[in-house]
């Protein structure tokens, strides 16, 4: 596994900084690519800086809405095959979503007959390119409890998710954060394996706050509270192989007030820190 950054995740727009650099100066091993740019540049121009810079390229987003009318639904289903051959064309074969963890419109089974509906044809289409897909399990009781209808929260349900949409290619996108509101354990992370996570996000969380009123959108930068046992978390990767990004998400209001260089910077310490507390290595 290696430290990754995704500038959208920590706030800051990748094109206000020369974000190559940044990454490297900031001790980050990947960076998530723009995929805009590959058609643009070709796979050889677009390369160039993560080669010059001896970066790795990361993971990228879903661009398939798949809460959205059946109408955007199809049309941006029908754009994800020249996307992820480009995305392909560049190493950057793990794509990720989030799945809602409640629903005001669809009781359980019938939420599970959609997302199953909408997700066949998606993991089918980035297969034939060979990408993965990662799927994200929504943790926190906070937002379960805003609407009426329960759905998929933990890291176990999600992999039954993971298995019924029977493409064999998808798996999790892990966030320590939603792994953390779940009630998730370090046991259930031994059971990983590398074939069953795609992408990982990895945050702290407040402190003072009990778990089951941890709300999503207030975070905190790794380590900076020690709420979430990222040791064991990291150490618990490692054990199971995983071979793909760890990229900050912090939502953190200490970021945003920052310029996007310092940003990067100190979401880059933070993470090496919490890295080789860890693991022992920087």
């Amino acid at each position: 596994m290696f430290r990754n950054l995704g500038p959208g995740a920590i706030g800051v727009d990748r094109n206000a900084l020369d974000v190559f650099s940044a990454a490297r100066e900031a001790g980050f091993d990947g960076l998530d690519p723009d995929l805009g740019q590959v058609a643009e540049l070709g796979p050889a121009a677009f390369l160039r800086p993560y080669e010059e810079r001896g970066l790795r390229v990361g993971g990228w987003g879903l661009p398939v809405p798949l809460q959205a009318g059946g109408e955007q639904y199809r049309a941006a289903l029908d754009r994800l095959g020249p996307t992820a051959a480009a995305a392909a064309s560049v190493g950057a074969t793990r794509c990720a979503t989030w799945i809602p963890s409640c629903s005001d419109e669809r009781p359980f089974s019938e939420n599970l007959a959609f997302h199953l509906q909408r997700l066949r044809p998606v993991a089918e289409t980035l297969g034939e390119h060979g990408c993965r897909l990662g799927l994200e399990f929504i943790g926190p009781r906070t937002f379960l409890r805003s609407r009426k209808y329960p759905f998929i929260h933990t890291m176990e349900g999600m992999l039954e998710l993971c298995e019924a949409v029977g493409t064999g290619n998808v798996g999790l996108l892990l966030d320590s954060w939603h792994w953390y509101t779940s009630h998730g354990t370090l046991g259930d992370l031994k059971k990983l394996t590398d074939a069953d996570i795609v992408q990982v996000h990895i945050n702290d969380a407040p402190s003072g706050v009990p778990v089951d009123e941890q709300v999503d959108s207030v975070r905190e930068i790794m380590g900076e509270t020690g709420v979430i046992d990222l040791t064991g978390f990291l150490r618990a990767l490692r054990d199971a192989g995983y071979s793909g990004p760890v990229t900050p998400e912090p939502f953190s209001a200490k970021l945003k007030e920052m310029s996007p260089a310092e940003a990067v910077s100190y979401a880059g310490s933070a993470l090496k820190k919490v890295w080789e507390q860890a693991l022992g290595c920087a």
